[in-house]
């Protein structure tokens, strides 16, 4: 197969099902040049207030950061397992995956991102509406994983959207019951909701799931604004961790950008402090509501020994109305970070950052001290429901005395 660039890519908003154009894409010579649309200047919706403005004019960006895109979208491509799936098919097409350029990746996103953001032309893999198994697959990821089952790669891609991370993962949709599963990322019928699920990946533990499905519980009881998770059953292990997409509700999309986006902070070089997202949560929202969920999320980041803790976990969503807000919290689980340390410092600590730091992370953030006192107790008091709910929900015996060991170390 004869491999032809993309060269240009439309940008669009879809909020709906009328889509807004935004601007164009294009590269040149190995550089990546934006164009707001002039109508959409007009808009008043600011979808990148930072990096990419709502300014007239042709610009261009560091072209080894974010493969030369800028940060608002880079936030649309697929990393880990999305990026590997699409490379394995581009390779069964006889295209080498170094040939893919920023603008090949986003013309497969298409209309299937996360988010409102859409793009032309749209190659992405077309999903049916069949019911489908998990367990079959979570088979087919594996094989995949091992450079197995290449007749199944279409499916897998057209499941993955634009999702990110290492785990491999679906979209589905799942109705109210959460008895019937089908393929969905757009279009799904009335009776079905957007849902993720996660398989585990080759360095995972059969139970990564329950422990994430453990670690939402208790950041739900710890006052953090999560969406709705769900176990399902597997047959290998507790269960498959899912979660309700919220870029989705009803048929109305909203708009996603990352804090690695928005300012530009490359997720795989963690440089930045809690600090940096309190001023960044409230120069965008202006809303004090709303730095205090970012700094609850802190907390309980810290004390969970949650340390994978990077740029990309952190979300704010912009309605048709360009009101933003931070996202519910995703991606909290027991982990490490680099060198073991808190990939997002507190207050220039990522070695062993405390309760004290967290403090002065409230004073800075000019939270009143009864408030950080009481959500700091309050996570203490939802993280000391681990043992209970791990043994609960099937996490294996050894991961629940290592956790509940890491967890009283964080004083």
């Amino acid at each position: 197969m004869k491999y032809v660039p993309v060269s240009e890519v439309k940008v669009g908003l879809a909020f709906n099902k009328m889509p807004t154009h935004v601007g164009r894409l294009a590269a040149r010579d190995g550089v990546v040049y934006f164009e707001y649309d002039r109508d959409f200047l007009k808009s008043g919706l600011d979808i990148s207030p930072l990096r990419l403005p709502l300014q007239p004019g042709l610009r261009s960006f560091d072209r080894f950061l974010f493969e030369g895109l800028p940060g608002l979208f880079n936030d649309s491509l697929p990393d880990g397992w999305g990026r590997f799936l699409l490379d394995r098919f581009a390779r069964g097409q006889g295209i080498l995956p170094d040939q893919l350029g920023p603008l090949d990746r986003l013309a497969h996103v298409g209309n299937n991102g996360m988010g409102a953001l859409i793009y032309e032309p749209d190659q992405s893999q077309a999903a049916c509406e069949n019911e489908i198994n998990l367990d079959a697959l979570a088979l087919h990821a594996r094989e995949v994983l091992n450079g197995e089952a290449q007749d199944v790669l279409n499916e897998l891609l057209a499941l993955n959207g634009s999702s990110a991370g290492s785990r491999p993962k679906v979209m589905v949709g799942v109705n109210e019951c959460r008895e019937n599963i089908v393929h969905g990322i757009v279009d799904l019928k009335e009776e079905y909701e957007p849902w993720i699920v996660k398989f585990f990946n080759s360095t995972d533990g059969l139970d990564s799931g329950a422990v994430e499905y453990v670690y939402a519980l208790m950041a739900e009881k710890a006052g953090l604004e999560m969406s709705d998770v769900h176990l399902f059953a597997a047959d290998k292990g507790p269960g498959y961790f899912a979660t309700r997409r919220f870029d989705r509700v009803g048929e109305k999309r909203l708009h996603v950008h990352s804090a690695c986006g928005l300012l530009h902070s490359d997720f795989r070089t963690p440089s930045l402090d809690y600090e940096d997202l309190i001023t960044l949560t409230g120069m965008l929202t202006r809303d004090v509501r709303e730095v205090e969920k970012m700094f609850r999320l802190a907390v309980f980041n810290v004390l969970a020994h949650n340390r994978d803790d990077h740029a990309k976990n952190f979300s704010f969503l912009m309605s048709d109305t360009g009101e933003w807000k931070l996202s519910p919290a995703y991606d909290l689980t027991f982990s490490s970070g680099p060198r073991g340390e808190q990939s997002t410092m507190v207050m220039g600590e990522g070695a062993n950052p405390g309760i004290e730091h967290l403090r002065k992370l409230g004073e800075e953030a000019k939270l009143d001290k009864a408030c950080v006192n009481e959500i700091i107790e309050q996570t203490q008091d939802a993280l000391a429901n681990w043992s209970e709910l791990a043994r609960e929900f099937g996490v294996d015996r050894e991961n629940v005395g290592l956790i509940k060991d890491k967890l009283g170390q964080q004083k």
